[in-house]
C-alpha cells in the first residue's frame, strides 16, 4: 500500500518516535490515528505525525507497514453525509465543508488539518478560530483558470480555508501558485521553489 501525505493510519503498536514530549502519551493513544508526513527513509518505514489537543502539540515518528491496520484518505471525509453525521457539523469550518460539497469538482478534493481529524475521531480539536484546511488531488496539471474557480468560492466561506495541491511531484500552497505563478514545493526530501510543480524538481531546495 502506498500512503500518501495527509493520510490518516491506525496502528497496532507505537511509532518510533523522533522525540519524546510530556504531553504525547496524556493525549495519544492506539485508539488515535496518526497522520502521513512527508520524509524518507530507505527501509521502507512511514513518516507519520503525531497530534495532541492544542495547537503546538505535534511530534513526528515512524512505523513500519505492518503496524498500519485501518487507513482513511482526506478524500473519503469530503461528503455530506460524513459531515452531517459529524457532531461538530454546526462548526463554521465544517459548514464550509458541506459548502464546497454542494459543488461538482471535476477533481478529488478533501478535508485535512484539524477539521479532518474532529471527523475522522470525534475528538474536540476545533475551535472558534479554527481553519479549514482543504486537499486537492491534481496527478496531472489542472487548468489556471479552474483552480481559480474554486479559489473564489473558496474565499467566499464561512471561515478562512487553505487548500493544498497534491501532485505526483509534491504539494504545493494553491494561494501562492495563482498569486505567484511558482511556488514552494514540499516533497519527501525537502521543498523546492519551482514554476512547475507537475515536473521532477530541478529548482532551488530549501
Amino acid at each position: 500500500m502506498q500512503y500518501r501525505p495527509h493520510d490518516l493510519l491506525w496502528l497496532n503498536s507505537e511509532p518510533v518516535f523522533t522525540q519524546q514530549t510530556d504531553w504525547l502519551h496524556q493525549h495519544w493513544s492506539l485508539a488515535l490515528p496518526v497522520v502521513v508526513r512527508r520524509d524518507w527513509r530507505d527501509d521502507g518505514a512511514i513518516p507519520v505525525g503525531i497530534r495532541g489537543k492544542g495547537r503546538g502539540q505535534r511530534a513526528a515518528g515512524w512505523v513500519m507497514p505492518e503496524q498500519v491496520v485501518g487507513y482513511l484518505p482526506p478524500e473519503t471525509l469530503a461528503t455530506p453525509a460524513h459531515i452531517a453525521n459529524s457532531s461538530f457539523a454546526s462548526q463554521a469550518p465544517l459548514r464550509a465543508a458541506a459548502q464546497l460539497c454542494q459543488h461538482n469538482w471535476p477533481w478529488v478534493w478533501g478535508i485535512t488539518g484539524s477539521s479532518g481529524f474532529a471527523l475522522a475521531t470525534g475528538q474536540a480539536v476545533l475551535h472558534r478560530d479554527s481553519d479549514l484546511d482543504l486537499l486537492i488531488r491534481a496527478p496531472v496539471a489542472i487548468p489556471r483558470e479552474q483552480l481559480f474557480a474554486w479559489q473564489q468560492v473558496v474565499s467566499r466561506l464561512a471561515c478562512r480555508a487553505d487548500t493544498q495541491v497534491e501532485t505526483p511531484c509534491g504539494g504545493f500552497s494553491l494561494n501562492e501558485w495563482l498569486r505567484d505563478g511558482r511556488v514552494l514545493l514540499k516533497t519527501s526530501t525537502g521543498p523546492y521553489n519551482t514554476q512547475h510543480p507537475w515536473q521532477p524538481v530541478t529548482g532551488e531546495t530549501f
